[in-house]
């Protein structure tokens, strides 16, 4: 994708258009819903704007936090239940327009950065579309990018007083399908796994998406019903890279290590002891809130 402007910016009455991703990657409603989740494991996104092929205009989105509905049993899942009788296979090759969010937030590109960073924080969305006076996609402006802002604020707030304390964990031995279902109830993107009282990795929506993409959940389908991959374990689907910080580090120096490791959170040790997560919403918050005076933790890790 390319960039639309410096990455690094003052943000103060600033636009969106300055630090937005252009070239956006769209998808057709048609297209099937595991055609859409091998496009996200490939490129590595969280989320697809859904577009008419001939206007261009956006006419839904489909994110990770679909997928893991999807597989996890909410909502989404009455498409196997119901529809497809309990068959995943089947209901994969279904087009991603049943499962897509048909109503977008959407922003043009005179909006101002503080202003799409209170929208991220209000809606707990990690994107938003840019789109122009026809209602076509132009880019999309994420957390990260907004991050990427915020890394050239000083800031004399520290990861203790922004992260979450004493986060929700899962144990390496728990499997996907559960971990789906805690993401799902407790509205979290990712959960540090802990084993014995020892930080073992953390496991996010993404890693599930790319287990999916990847084609691994259907090496352990037989019937092609959703409990065939219950005995699939988080051990061998979370991603084996774990970067962490600790409580003292200043927001900034956090922020800047996410960029670089190109990663949402950090969960944050202390004495050897998991005492919390700092996400990329965590700092995202502190810019929609600067000026007001209100630092309280988020809760969307």
């Amino acid at each position: 994708m390319q960039k639309n402007g410096k990455d690094n910016i003052n943000y103060n009455n600033r636009h969106v258009g300055e630090i937005f991703t252009a070239d956006v990657i769209t998808v057709s409603p048609r297209m099937s819903i595991i055609g859409a989740v091998e496009t996200m494991a490939e490129k590595g996104f969280r989320r697809l704007p859904v577009t008419d092929s001939g206007t261009g205009k956006v006419l839904g989105i489909v994110t990770a936090g679909d997928i893991i509905n999807f597989i996890g049993g909410g909502e989404k899942f009455n498409l196997v239940s119901r529809k497809h009788k309990g068959n995943v296979i089947s209901a994969l090759n279904d087009s991603v327009r049943e499962i897509m969010s048909p109503k977008v937030l959407s922003v043009r590109e005179n909006a101002r950065i503080q202003e799409v960073a209170s929208l991220i924080v209000e809606k707990k969305c990690g994107g938003i579309p840019i789109l122009d006076s026809d209602g076509a996609i132009k880019g999309i402006v994420t957390e990260r990018d907004v991050l990427k802002v915020m890394n050239c604020q000083d800031s004399p707030l520290t990861v203790r007083d922004v992260m979450t304390r004493s986060p929700y964990i899962t144990s390496p031995d728990n499997t996907v399908t559960n971990v789906a279902k805690e993401m799902i109830s407790h509205k979290f993107r990712r959960l540090p796994v802990v084993s014995e009282d020892v930080l073992f990795g953390i496991i996010t929506a993404m890693d599930i998406m790319k287990y999916v993409g990847n084609g691994g959940v259907f090496k352990n389908m037989v019937t092609g019903d959703v409990s065939d991959i219950i005995s699939v374990s988080v051990r061998d689907v979370m991603s084996g890279n774990l970067y962490t910080t600790s409580p003292d580090v200043s927001t900034r120096d956090a922020s800047i290590q996410m960029i670089e490791k190109n990663v949402g959170a950090l969960p944050v040790i202390e004495d050897s002891n998991l005492v919390g997560v700092i996400t990329e919403f965590d700092v995202v918050r502190l810019l929609s809130q600067s000026g007001n005076g209100n630092s309280s933790p988020g809760k969307d890790y």
